[in-house]
C-alpha cells in the first residue's frame, strides 16, 4: 500500500517536473532493418551506491530498448568494493554482451569492474589496476582483505574463459584474461615474468592492457570503439535520467532531506499545540511522504525501516494522549522514530560486506547528524513561533481556537465565573500536553498549557479564558533575598 502511495505521489510531480527519456545519439549509423541497437551510460564517479543505482537503471533501459551491446563509459579512481562487487556481477550475468570503454581511469574498484566486460577499450593514457584494500586514509588494509579482493579479481578474469590447445604431449591453457595478473593488481608480492616484478602493484597503461590481453584497442571515442568492435550497422541510444528520476535525485539530497525532517517534526508539534487544526498535520505527512517516497522507490528505505518509523510516532501518540507521564512509551517512540528516519537515509548494500565497517559507519553517522541537527533546529524554531506566531496576539492566532463567545454578543450558556479566574494561581491536576486540567480555589477546570507541556502536580497561573477553557502558564516562584 505504501508504494503504491509513494508512487502516486512522484508521479503526481513527475507531471510537473517533465520527461527526458532515451536519445538517440547522433552519432548513429544509417537506419536499417539489421541495425544493432547499442545503449550506452556513464559512470564518472567514485563507485558507491548511487553508481550501482545507475547501473541497475541504465541496464533496465537497455533491455526495455531491445539493446544488441551495452556500453559503458567508466572514468574513476575506484570506491566501495562491495558495490564494485554488486556492479561486477551484474556485468557479468548480462544477456547483452558489454564493452568498458576506459576514457582515463579504472583504478581499484574500477579495474574490477573492467575486468568484468565481455570487451574492454582504453583511450590513449588511461590506466587500469591498483585494486588492493585501502581504508579512508588510503592505508592498505590487512591480509583477509586483500585475499578475498584477491579471490574476486581472480574468478572475474577466469570467468571469460580459456583455450585448451594439445601439442604432441602436452596441453597448453590460455586465459582469454590472465587471473595471475588480476591477481597482480591487488597483490604485490605477485611475480609475473616480463610482467611485473614484486615490488609493486600492478597498473597498466593502455598499450601494456593491449598486449597482456586486457585491452581489446586503443580508441579516441565511441565511434572507434564500435569500429573496432566490428559493431555495424548501428543505432547509439545514451542513458538519460527522466524527469522522474531527476525529481527523486533531487529530493534526495541531504540539505532537502534535513528540510523534510524539520517539517515533519514541527507538522507533528503544531498539531499537538492546537489539536483539530490540520494543517500542520497535513504538513508532516506530505513532509514524511516527499522524505520516504525516493529513498523506497530507489530501494534505499527498507519496508521494516518505514515500519519503525510509523510504530515510533504511533508510541508517542499513546503517551500524550491516553498514557498519563511520559515513559517508557514515549521515549521509546522517540527512539524509534528517529532510527526509522536515520536507516532509511542509507543504502542497505553498503552493510552487506564485513571489511566496509568504516564506510558504513560513517554512512550512519552522516545519516544521524542530519536527522538529529534537523530535529533540534525544528524543535527550537518551533518553540519560538509557538510563541510568537500562534498566540493571541500573533500573525497566525487565527488557526488557533481561542475566541470567545460573549455574552452581550447574544451568546449564553458559558460559566462567566471562569472569567474572574484570570490572574489566580493554582496546580495541575493532570499533565498538560497541552490541554489537561487544573484545580484553581479548590475547582477542577479544564485548562491549556499556553506554552509547553506542564506536568501534574507544578504549580500554575490563569493568563487568559477561552474556548471554555482556562489558559494557564507554569507558575514561577518568587526568588526569596
Amino acid at each position: 500500500m505504501f508504494k503504491s502511495f509513494t508512487f502516486f505521489v512522484l508521479f503526481c510531480m513527475v507531471i510537473l517536473s517533465g520527461h527526458a527519456g532515451v536519445a538517440a545519439d547522433s552519432i548513429s549509423e544509417p537506419a536499417a532493418e539489421d541495425t544493432l541497437v547499442v545503449y550506452q551510460y556513464t559512470i564518472d564517479q567514485n563507485i558507491e551506491p548511487a553508481a550501482w543505482r545507475l547501473t541497475k537503471r541504465a541496464f533496465g533501459k537497455a533491455r526495455q530498448a531491445g539493446a544488441d551491446y551495452m556500453v559503458v563509459n567508466l572514468n574513476t579512481y575506484g570506491g566501495l568494493v562491495n558495490i564494485a562487487d554488486s556492479i561486477r556481477t551484474r556485468l557479468l550475468n548480462s544477456q547483452i554482451p558489454v564493452i568498458v570503454f576506459i576514457t582515463n581511469n579504472a583504478a581499484s574498484a574500477g579495474a574490477l569492474i573492467s575486468i568484468a566486460a565481455d570487451s574492454i577499450y582504453m583511450r590513449e593514457g588511461a590506466r587500469i589496476g591498483a585494486a588492493s584494500v585501502v581504508n579512508q586514509e588510503g592505508e592498505i588494509m590487512p591480509e583477509k582483505y586483500q585475499s578475498y579482493m584477491r579471490s574476486t579479481m581472480r574468478a572475474t578474469a577466469e570467468a571469460h574463459g580459456r583455450d585448451t590447445l594439445v601439442r604432441g604431449a602436452d596441453t597448453l591453457i590460455t586465459w582469454h584474461r590472465d587471473p595471475r595478473i588480476a591477481e597482480a593488481m591487488v597483490d604485490p608480492r605477485i611475480v609475473i615474468e616480463g610482467v611485473v616484478d614484486s615490488t609493486e602493484i600492478l597498473t597498466f597503461t593502455t598499450q601494456e592492457a593491449i598486449d597482456n590481453g586486457y585491452c581489446e584497442g586503443k580508441a579516441e571515442n565511441i565511434r572507434q570503439v564500435l569500429k573496432k568492435a566490428n559493431i555495424r550497422p548501428y543505432r547509439l541510444e545514451s542513458y538519460k535520467m527522466t524527469g522522474m528520476e531527476s525529481l527523486t535525485g533531487f529530493l534526495m539530497s541531504p540539505a532537502l532531506q534535513g528540510i523534510l525532517i524539520m517539517i515533519i517534526v514541527a507538522g507533528l508539534y503544531f498539531e499537538l499545540q492546537s489539536p483539530g487544526v490540520g494543517f500542520p498535520l497535513l504538513m508532516a505527512i506530505l513532509a514524511a511522504a516527499l522524505y520516504f517516497a525516493p529513498l523506497y522507490m530507489e530501494g534505499i528505505a527498507e519496508n521494516w525501516e518505514l515500519g519503525l518509523f510509523v510504530l515510533g510516532v504511533i508510541l508517542i501518540a499513546v503517551e500524550l494522549f491516553v498514557i498519563p507521564g511520559f515513559g517508557v512509551a514515549g521515549l521509546a517512540g522517540i527512539l524509534l522514530t528517529i532510527t526509522g528516519l536515520v536507516l532509511s537515509m542509507i543504502d542497505n548494500i553498503i552493510f552487506d560486506y564485513q571489511f566496509q565497517w568504516e564506510q558504513a559507519f560513517k554512512a550512519v553517522l552522516q545519516s544521524f547528524l542530519i536527522v538529529s541537527v534537523s530535529v533540534f533546529l525544528s524543535l527550537v524554531l518551533s518553540l519560538y513561533l509557538s510563541k510568537k506566531l500562534l498566540t493571541s496576539s500573533g500573525r497566525f492566532s487565527r488557526l488557533v481556537l481561542d475566541s470567545t463567545q460573549q455574552k452581550d454578543e447574544g451568546y449564553i450558556g458559558v460559566d462567566s465565573e471562569q472569567k474572574q479566574l484570570v490572574g489566580k494561581k493554582g496546580t495541575a491536576h493532570t499533565v498538560l500536553r497541552p490541554s489537561g486540567k487544573v484545580i484553581v480555589e479548590g475547582e477542577i477546570y479544564d485548562a491549556r498549557s499556553e506554552i509547553g507541556f506542564i506536568d501534574k502536580g507544578e504549580a500554575v497561573k490563569v493568563i487568559e479564558y477561552g474556548t471554555s477553557q482556562l489558559v494557564v502558564i507554569k507558575d514561577e516562584p518568587m526568588d526569596e533575598s
